[in-house]
């Protein structure tokens, strides 16, 4: 069976994203950090890709180049069980120049969107009371 894995392209941030991503979230960790070659001696020494757990997940950041920013086009769901848990990472991911957006979404320093919400989100927002899902959607 292939592993799948989210790849991440970054111009040169890779490993200080992985590092700060696996700040946020228990049960996180670098896992492997390759680098450039002599195939690019400007390069050479630098972190080429990040491979990086985040509870559990597979991710990989690579040092690209630029001309690939994020869009919110693909975002991380980060699922809460409560507010204070939607609250704390929320703060964390914006953290050092992060930005709100609406319905519970955020883009981070690096320009990667997340979505911050609560695990019931889903449950309101197809509830069979027109009333109630409503106002689940209200705030977006």
């Amino acid at each position: 069976m292939p592993t799948i894995q989210t790849c991440l392209w970054f111009d040169s941030e890779g490993l200080e994203a992985a590092e700060f991503y696996v700040s946020v979230f228990p049960r996180s960790e670098i896992v492997e950090v390759s680098r450039w070659s002599g195939a690019a001696p400007e390069l050479e020494g630098t972190p080429l890709t990040v491979s990086f757990r985040l509870d559990g997940r597979e991710f990989v950041a690579l040092n690209g180049g630029p001309g690939r920013p994020f869009t919110e086009a693909v975002s991380l769901l980060v699922d809460c069980a409560d507010q204070a848990e939607v609250d704390h990472y929320r703060e964390r991911l914006l953290e050092g120049g992060g930005r709100e957006s609406r319905c519970g979404w955020l883009t981070d320093r690096y320009g990667l969107s997340w979505q911050v919400v609560p695990t019931r989100l889903q449950e309101l927002l197809s509830d069979p009371d027109p009333g109630r899902a409503k106002r689940a959607w209200r705030p977006c």
